[in-house]
């Protein structure tokens, strides 16, 4: 199978307590390559752009919230079969569900803060990798 690209977010909890390389060397570990990555902090805007299908849900106001509250890293991942390898290493949602030695189960706070977010689907990882990336800016 070739390589596909996937999307990430290691998120504010993460990056508050200091996580970024712990988490970015269980990707790298479980074959996944780190082709662009930057630190921002999202504005409230860039959330509620990229969280927008959750508008309606009733958890939307606090996620946009949690996710500017602190600084963020975006990546573009590259692997064989990226995005399932990628929720594959993410573990479930919930870390109390998560499988053991998954990012989640070792570093996930709660199910809000749960240190990660990765692409569900290669269209959706496109998406998600052009709402923050400029083709220049991935550099594998």
């Amino acid at each position: 199978m070739a390589a596909t690209r996937t999307f990430s977010i290691i998120k504010p909890d993460a990056t508050r307590r200091n996580l970024t390389g712990a988490v970015t060397k269980m990707l790298e570990e479980a074959g996944l390559r780190v082709v662009a990555s930057k630190r921002i902090r999202m504005s409230r805007e860039q959330a509620e752009g990229f969280y927008g299908v959750h508008r309606e849900r009733p958890f939307f106001k606090d996620l946009v919230a949690f996710m500017t509250s602190g600084p963020v890293v975006v990546q573009v991942l590259e692997g064989e079969d990226a995005v399932a390898r990628n929720r594959q290493v993410m573990g479930a949602t919930n870390p109390e569900n998560a499988d053991e030695g998954t990012i989640r189960k070792v570093h996930a706070e709660s199910i809000e803060a749960n240190t990660v977010h990765g692409s569900d689907s290669d269209e959706n990882a496109q998406i998600e990798i052009d709402y923050f990336f400029k083709p220049e800016e991935i550099v594998g």
